[in-house]
């Protein structure tokens, strides 16, 4: 009976333990899977023609970083030095390049495999010809291929950017379709700048210095509606909502708060004043009406409380804690009263029980004190008796 049992429970185990195989080399497949997916995308990515050249030029770039060395490994060197030319310009380190070319790249793979396909002539004429003489990235981008254009120039023709060659659209942009040949050439602008240079100050921006190839614009203050002549709120030559204009300080924070004896919040919110705006938060819930957070600023106190020492105090709580001040007042009482009767015939042992009594009582209040003492009014010592 007992072999059967643990049949049954190893047969068991092992069951469990396959299923567990089963999820663990699902999830590990769908791993796998996902992986070849984003890859096999990665791949297949197709960049514009200018980056695609630049990729495989970056290609190449790091294949000859790899081949970087003075001769053939293994065989004769003397003899390869003499019959061929040197490794650094050879067929042999050409071809050991191109084994691994666009393999590095994480996107644009397969049209970069395609583009070596066309441009493999002009890569060859490079290689034995002009290495000496012009870089790969001008050779094959911007000469042979034209996918490329120089940096600071655009368009199918290759044009010069506005403010070419010193200043480029004033510093202050960027040249649409820069080094490609595509785009307008038009001055895409820096946050703050406008003009066909970029060498205006936009709205909500003042001309903070300024000369003969400079212009700096700097922001205008927060409560500037529009256009400033400088620095500050007095700046502004309009003021935003929420602002007024002020003649000796310009645009000024407007207490909305303060427009009325209501103010802009609901009949039972306040209101608080921000830079610009304001904000309306709900009473304390003891408020019928309130100037301020807490129940000590309710203007009258809602149903079911009611105001003790300017503060709207919950009736049924203030209720129970005076039922518990008198149970422990009682409770002390008795304390006493029970000391003097058991300990009557000996004064030493009452007065040392009634001594250990009163520091009791003592410490107790003092703890209570504590932990009460933000928790809303205190009920009166005269209370205890009602």
């Amino acid at each position: 009976m007992l072999n059967t049992k643990a049949h049954i429970i190893l047969v068991v185990s092992f069951l469990c333990l396959l299923t567990t195989a089963e999820v663990d080399i699902e999830k590990v497949s769908q791993k796998v899977s996902d992986k070849y997916v984003e890859k096999q995308i990665s791949k297949s990515t197709v960049l514009p023609p200018c980056q695609a050249c630049k990729a495989l030029v970056g290609s190449f770039s790091k294949g000859m970083e790899r081949t970087a060395r003075n001769k053939f490994d293994g065989g004769d060197a003397a003899w390869e030095e003499e019959k061929m030319k040197s490794y650094r310009n050879s067929e042999v380190r050409l071809v050991e390049i191109q084994e691994k070319l666009c393999t590095d790249l994480e996107k644009g793979e397969d049209q970069c495999h395609k583009l070596v396909e066309d441009a493999e002539p002009f890569i060859e004429d490079w290689w034995f010809n002009k290495q000496q003489d012009t870089d790969l990235y001008d050779f094959l981008c911007i000469e042979s291929i034209k996918s490329c254009c120089p940096s600071e120039h655009y368009g199918p023709e290759c044009k010069p950017c506005p403010g070419y060659p010193d200043r480029v659209c004033s510093s202050n942009g960027r040249c649409k379709g820069n080094g490609t040949r595509k785009g307008n050439g038009a001055c895409a602008c820096d946050s703050g700048y406008t003009g066909s240079l970029c060498d205006s100050c936009a709205d909500g921006y003042y001309q903070a210095y300024k000369d003969d190839k400079y212009v700096l614009c700097s922001p205008c203050h927060v409560s500037c509606q529009g256009a400033c002549t400088q620095a500050g709120p007095k700046g502004c030559l309009a003021c935003k909502i929420g602002y007024r204009m002020d003649a000796e300080h310009g645009c000024m924070d407007m207490n909305e708060c303060s427009i009325d004896d209501h103010g802009p919040c609901g009949s039972n919110q306040f209101c608080v004043n921000n830079d610009g705006s304001y904000s309306c938060l709900d009473c304390d819930r003891a408020c019928n009406g309130c100037d301020g957070d807490g129940p000590d600023n309710c203007f009258s106190c809602s149903k079911g409380y009611f105001m003790n020492e300017q503060m709207c105090v919950d009736e049924a709580q203030y209720s129970r804690d005076r039922h518990v001040v008198f149970a422990r007042y009682a409770v002390y009482g008795g304390l006493t009263i029970a000391t003097c009767i058991i300990f009557q015939n000996n004064q030493k042992v009452a007065f040392g029980i009634g001594l250990a009594v009163a520091l009791y009582i003592a410490a107790s209040e003092h703890f209570i004190s504590q932990s009460n003492q933000n928790a809303g009014p205190k009920l009166p010592m005269g209370d205890a008796s009602m």
